[in-house]
């Protein structure tokens, strides 16, 4: 981890100000080590969360996001946390989440308290958003090594595989929290995972972050490669333990990180590779940011090669306005942050004068009427400007915020709107005095009547 350190720097605050990219999707908080899950129409997103101003990898807790059109993703918070294995002392790391037979596994890395090495750790829960809990009161599998994947095949057999500097796996038995046999040490060939130089400890390319999955018959590993900086490479096979052969690189070395990790999900028709990056200000090596690109894989089955964008992956589909949102479902935000709120769920909050949230492809279609929000004021209020297009855009309605006694007492205001009609992108943006303005759970806009 020395050469690691070597890259640190000290970063300021999550404080976005462009509004025009789309990557990375989550802004407010740093994020890292993407692990997707396709389930009931949509992409839930499992990551790594980086503390501000990390010059290593401090990281204490893990988080969720969703959506339904890869560009508005809702923060459901963190369900899972170093806290929830009573025997790890610290290194909440890349993980990943799968469902069996109605509940969720979450695989991640850990450190074990009792004898100071990595170990893979299994939380389980009955949601996607949890709360998760600890699945063992133990580690699942301790060998030093790190960067659990999960693959369930189509005859039912999961397994779990994981490694740096060596890459292993073990089948899982069906309850996903027990294994048969011993860990099995994959070959590091370097027919089956390229040549690496410079490094005689290392001969291949494979670093860590496996990410394992099936299509059309043939078995796909993603990883990270040949630190430091690192690149995303595959290999495939016929099977799913091998033999592996090389097949060349997905995402060159870029984007202002020394590390990188895959994750690859189909979602309504259509690819998508996770990543993370250093975008963010502030954003580096230890401060890092998920983003996402939409792609196709060639005629042959292989994967091309894809760049980093800001401008990430196509809206797909629209979003509805006239049913219940959620504040923290967000395409795009600056200067705001979430918290949990009192009734359950997440609000968005800390609110300065001049802060905002985009929520991109809102379907207005013939017209709204009026626009009701869930809020908050611990202070004096202010006022919530909705806009089109950008933060200065045009004005469709303004709704004043009153104090409302406390920073979780909720009341709900109403305002007319004039003017919102096709789909647009939407700004949310809040305007007032000095200091943090109100706290916002939901919004809804009411249709216009004929």
């Amino acid at each position: 981890m020395g050469l690691l350190l070597a890259f640190a720097v000290v970063p300021a605050a999550v404080q976005p100000t462009a509004a025009k990219a789309d990557n990375p999707i989550v802004q407010h908080v740093y994020t890292a080590d993407p692990a997707p899950l396709v389930h009931g129409g949509r992409v839930y997103l499992y990551t790594g969360h980086d503390e501000d101003g990390s010059t290593y990898f401090t990281m204490k807790d893990w988080r969720v996001w969703s959506s339904a059109d890869m560009v508005n993703w809702t923060d459901h918070g963190s369900p899972l946390g170093l806290a929830t294995f009573s025997w790890a002392s610290a290194d909440a790391w890349a993980g990943q989440a799968v469902q069996r037979n109605g509940r969720f596994y979450w695989y991640v890395p850990v450190k074990n308290r009792a004898t100071g090495r990595m170990a893979i750790g299994v939380a389980v829960a009955d949601s996607p958003t949890g709360p998760f809990r600890d699945a063992l009161g133990r580690p699942l599998v301790e060998n030093g090594e790190i960067d659990p994947t999960v693959f369930i095949d189509d005859d039912g057999q999961a397994y779990l595989y994981w490694g740096n500097p060596n890459l292993w796996y073990v089948r899982l038995n069906a309850d996903m929290t027990s294994y048969s046999g011993s860990p099995t040490r994959i070959p590091l060939t370097t027919a089956g995972f390229g040549t690496r130089t410079g490094d005689p400890n290392r001969p291949t390319l494979y670093e860590e972050g496996p990410w394992v999955y099936k299509r059309n018959g043939l078995y796909y590993l993603v990883f990270a490669a040949k630190c430091c900086s690192e690149f995303i490479a595959y290999s495939t096979a016929p099977g799913p333990t091998g033999p592996w052969t090389y097949r060349g690189t997905v995402m060159p070395t870029q984007g202002s990180s020394f590390t990188n990790h895959p994750g690859i999900v189909d979602f309504k028709g259509n690819s998508y590779f996770f990543y993370h990056n250093g975008a963010l200000p502030g954003g580096g090596g230890f401060t890092r940011s998920v983003a996402v690109e939409r792609f196709s894989y060639n005629p042959d089955g292989t994967i091309p090669t894809i760049g980093m964008t800001n401008t990430g992956a196509p809206q797909v589909g629209t979003l509805n306005p006239y049913v219940r949102q959620e504040a923290e479902t967000i395409a795009w935000g600056s200067g705001i942050e979430t918290e949990p709120a009192a009734g359950g769920g997440m609000d968005v909050g800390w609110i300065d004068n001049g802060d905002y949230i985009k929520v991109k492809g809102v379907a207005f279609g013939p017209g709204a009427s009026s626009f009701t929000a869930r809020v908050a004021s611990g202070s004096d209020g202010g006022t919530v400007e909705l806009r089109l297009g950008s933060p200065s855009g045009t004005l469709v309605g303004r709704c004043g915020v009153p104090r409302t006694g406390g920073w979780q007492t909720w009341t709900s205001v109403t305002c007319p709107v004039g003017g919102a009609t096709g789909t647009q992108d939407l700004y949310l943006r809040f305007t007032g005095g000095s200091g943090y303005l109100l706290n916002v759970d939901w919004w809804q806009f009411t249709p216009a009547t004929s």
